[in-house]
């Protein structure tokens, strides 16, 4: 049977086919334009579906989508979504009846991380956190080979956990997420303050190799911040491996100045924990998306 995914992010929205195997059939892209509101993203995609449908050649599938935030067992609704346009809205009823199937709606971070379980840097360890650091932070917890999704299904809200309560407002409402420090954007907005002028993050890490200031002041409190967030995970987890996704998880220094910040701030005699790149590259979330897919 084959296994459809879709990844539905802020700017790209992303659908895949794998074969039984796990194999991809079929791989493509579309822009969100989540400017253009909730009904825009919906038609969207079913566009991206309906291509994906041909390359099932109209057999039986599976169909997972994974987006940001998570159903509400209050309300049924998408809440805690940085695509706001997708809050209080009935995203899996109104996929279901615009596709004509049915569908598991997951978390992306989630989607991320069983497929880093299934198909990559996890595979055979039995509780894994996957950590997502790129526009924003999100994360999820795979036990077992099993997503936990938690009682009001926020299992794994890393990035909203506050490190900082004096720290820079995140769009929730708190402030000192742990978004709003280590993200793409948190880092280029720290050093806009600091430095008076907006950067791309590849060019703040560029400078911060060689020296610069602000940036290598503005990196050493990222790092800082990296260490403090990923060891209050391992304080109350404790998982077999902690895999990094997103366009952070490509800065090398996460593994060396970043692990060694996490190892002074773990509550232990010692600290082994692997911290990992991962091995899907941003195939992750749209994979994981077609793994929790149901027929």
């Amino acid at each position: 049977m084959y296994r459809c995914g879709v990844d539905l992010g802020g700017t790209k929205i992303e659908g895949v086919v794998l074969d039984e195997a796990g194999t991809i059939q079929f791989r493509q892209r579309i822009p969100t334009h989540r400017e253009q509101g909730y009904e825009f993203i919906l038609n969207q995609i079913a566009t991206l579906y309906r291509q994906m449908q041909r390359h099932t050649a109209q057999q039986e599938h599976t169909l997972g989508i994974g987006t940001p935030g998570a159903i509400s067992r209050k309300t049924g609704l998408l809440k805690n979504s940085c695509t706001l346009c997708l809050n209080d809205k009935p995203l899996q009823q109104d996929l279901e009846q615009l596709l004509n199937h049915r569908l598991v709606l997951q978390n992306d971070a989630n989607c991320f991380a069983l497929a880093e379980a299934e198909q990559g840097a996890a595979i055979a360890q039995d509780i894994v956190f996957g950590v997502i650091m790129g526009t924003g932070c999100g994360g999820g917890i795979v036990i077992h080979g099993d997503v936990l999704l938690g009682r009001q299904a926020i299992a794994g809200e890393w990035g909203h956990t506050s490190i900082d309560p004096q720290g820079p407002l995140c769009w929730c409402g708190a402030r000192g997420c742990v978004e709003t420090l280590i993200s793409g954007f948190g880092v280029e907005t720290l050093y806009q303050q600091q430095a008076g002028t907006r950067l791309p993050l590849t060019e703040i890490v560029e400078r911060y190799r060689r020296g610069e200031e602000p940036a290598k002041s503005v990196m050493q409190q990222f790092f800082e911040h990296f260490g403090r967030a990923i060891a209050n995970v391992i304080n109350i987890l404790d998982p077999d491996v902690v895999v990094l996704g997103g366009g952070l998880s490509n800065m090398d220094e996460l593994y060396s100045v970043g692990v060694r910040s996490v190892a002074r701030q773990v509550f232990s005699d010692e600290f082994n924990t692997p911290i990992v790149k991962n091995r899907l590259g941003d195939s992750a979330g749209v994979i994981g998306a077609a793994l929790i897919g149901v027929k």
